[in-house]
């Protein structure tokens, strides 16, 4: 790969594909159609919500006259941190979350996402600031904010009204 890409590695290479076109001041619609590609599935990959196929990145080099492989080895380099950040994200951090707050149950054997809700409430209920912290970073803030929102639409039950 080309010296001047490396530094893009990990990056989606629509990005780096964009940046190419402005340096050259090239415009995406007559680029995309000069290589027999369809301006809507260009402007997608351009805007990193779409993959390079092999077809297609060979096409891009021999049109822009840069090295074989070049956009082949950014969308590897760009899977291959995409499959790690979802690795990684299967499960919250459990060295933060302290096993009495799942007493009731084996950790290992939690589904995420399947019992997202549940884990969000016990956490929210029992848990400290810092595990808190850690399921927000899991969830993200909009799926912590919509169960906790939801939770308090939620009329009381008889025994919690005191009847």
């Amino acid at each position: 790969m080309e010296n001047r890409f490396e530094k893009y590695r990990g990056i989606h290479p629509g990005i780096v594909l964009e940046r190419e076109l402005k340096k050259r001041s090239l415009k995406q619609r007559p680029f995309a159609m000069s290589i027999s590609e369809y301006p809507q599935s260009f402007n997608a990959i351009i805007k990193g919500k779409r993959s390079i196929t092999t077809s297609l990145a060979l096409r891009i080099e021999k049109e822009l006259d840069l090295e074989e492989g070049v956009f082949v080895m950014l969308q590897a380099f760009f899977d291959i941190r995409k499959e790690k950040e979802r690795q990684i994200n299967l499960v919250p951090n459990l060295s933060i979350l302290r096993k009495a707050l799942f007493w009731d149950t084996d950790i290992s054997r939690i589904d995420w996402e399947k019992q997202a809700t549940a884990v969000i409430r016990r956490v929210f209920e029992r848990g400290n600031d810092e595990e808190k912290e850690e399921i927000t970073r899991f969830y993200g803030k909009v799926k912590i904010q919509s169960v906790l929102v939801s939770e308090k639409r939620k009329p009381l039950s008889l025994h919690k009204q005191g009847l």
